[in-house]
């Protein structure tokens, strides 16, 4: 599995995303998901709120990871998102979250869903990495960024 298997092209890339909130942040991003993916809106937000619930998905140095599982999808789909101002997402070390990779699976993607989880927290552990992503505001640039076959690393 490579990054390119969640992020088909730069229209899954949110470069300038503006957000106030945690909730705000995860509302537009399941909108652009939706669009994308053809899933309904309303189940994207709700399993990711649902997540949440479980515990945060901010794993800290400025970065989330929200997922779930849905019946209707298909197949993996993944949504990157970098945010304009820094935002609260309860994260573990207590750090404002600036980048935001959300990922969706089909309810039955037990071993893919956890080899895609490995997959985002690998590449975004790469500090190089988000500090470029940090640096650019360009859809075409951090999608070069993320799919760069030097570093992708096959899960």
């Amino acid at each position: 599995m490579e990054i390119e298997d969640l992020l088909s092209n730069p229209a899954n890339v949110l470069a300038r995303l503006k957000a106030s909130n945690k909730k705000q942040a995860l509302q537009d991003m399941a909108r652009r998901a939706a669009e994308l993916s053809g899933l309904q809106e309303r189940a994207i937000f709700d399993v990711l709120l649902e997540r949440e619930r479980l515990g945060t998905t901010g794993v800290g140095n400025g970065i989330a990871i929200p997922h779930g599982k849905l019946p209707e999808a298909k197949k993996m789909f993944g949504l990157f998102g970098r945010l304009e101002t820094p935002i609260d997402f309860d994260a573990i070390d207590e750090q404002p979250v600036d980048l935001i990779f959300l990922l969706l699976a089909p309810e039955g993607a037990g071993a893919d869903h956890l080899k895609a989880l490995a997959l985002v927290s690998r590449l975004l552990r790469d500090r190089t990495i988000c500090e470029k992503l940090r640096g650019t505001d360009q859809a075409d640039a951090i999608y070069a960024l993320l799919t760069d076959g030097a570093h992708s690393h096959a899960a």
